[in-house]
């Protein structure tokens, strides 16, 4: 009993002196917050190697050189139809990823677009970018999504056989555009355009892309060569002809021919007959 009281009467008892088990808790802590504050270092050291190169790669430009410089002016002038990345919008114009800068050099080469107004067809007419600006923006289409691209012609024009392409063009190309290159009309108020101004690049930019109501003539249907005959046939024969037979009539084929016969060679037949009628 005497013990338990001088226990219990203890000064250091009475000033809550800590026990060993207390200690132990400290220590315990201290090792947590010890541990917590090395995985918090760990982390920074990490997120300072590794962020900052990613942050690097994003600002890097996503096309360099002519494609760049070309996404400019996507950005000017044709976002507003085509939409952010080309991608389209729709009820304004398509998505321009995958159909190459043939396409680009056609549609833009020749005024086509930009589009002044929504109608059946687009409508040829004076380009609104130079021609360096045309292969910026095609570049540009080309990176996004690849596809056609047209190639050097000198090479193959040099080369062509110019009764292959006339008879490729009559076999191919005749029924839409005329056997003179003249053009024709199609359904739904579209039509095919005359061929006695094209450029050789917007040809081949055509037989490639498939503007409007044309068929896509691959290299499985055409070979390159065969392409290149063609152009050389429009070229030597139907857009430099000085049509020695006499006058052409517009080139239109059949139906202005036999206009012209039924107007001038019919009346004349009838008056012919009315002259001598009258002399006997």
């Amino acid at each position: 009993m005497a013990s338990e009281r001088r226990r219990r009467l203890d000064p250091g008892t009475l000033r809550g002196r800590p026990s060993a088990g207390a200690g132990s808790r400290v220590r315990r802590r201290l090792g947590t917050a010890a541990r917590l504050l090395a995985a918090l270092v760990l982390a920074g050291g990490f997120y300072a190697a590794f962020v900052p190169s990613a942050r690097a790669q994003e600002d890097e430009p996503r096309f360099s050189g002519a494609a760049a410089a070309g996404e400019e002016l996507f950005e000017v002038g044709c976002i507003s139809c085509h939409g952010r990345n080309a991608g389209g919008v729709e009820g304004r114009g398509p998505s321009l990823v995958g159909v190459g800068a043939a396409s680009v050099e056609f549609q833009v080469g020749t005024g086509r677009m930009p589009l002044a107004r929504q109608e059946a067809q687009a409508l040829p007419k004076p380009p609104q970018y130079s021609d360096e600006e045309i292969l910026l923006l095609a570049a540009y289409v080309q990176e996004l999504g690849g596809g056609p691209v047209v190639p050097a012609l000198e090479g193959p024009l040099a080369d062509a056989d110019l009764a292959l392409g006339g008879r490729l063009f009559r076999l191919n190309c005749a029924q839409c555009h005329a056997f003179g290159g003249g053009g024709g009309a199609l359904s739904s108020g579209k039509y095919a355009p005359g061929l006695r101004s094209a450029s050789e690049r917007t040809i081949y930019a055509a037989m490639l892309s498939g503007p409007q109501s044309m068929p896509v003539f691959g290299d499985s249907q055409l070979t390159p060569q065969e392409k290149a005959d063609i152009i050389a046939y429009i070229q030597q024969v139907v857009q430099d002809d000085r049509d020695p037979g006499g006058l052409n009539l517009g080139r239109y084929g059949p139906s202005t021919e036999g206009l012209a016969i039924f107007l001038v060679g019919v009346v004349a037949l009838v008056f012919a007959s009315l002259w001598i009628a009258g002399k006997s």
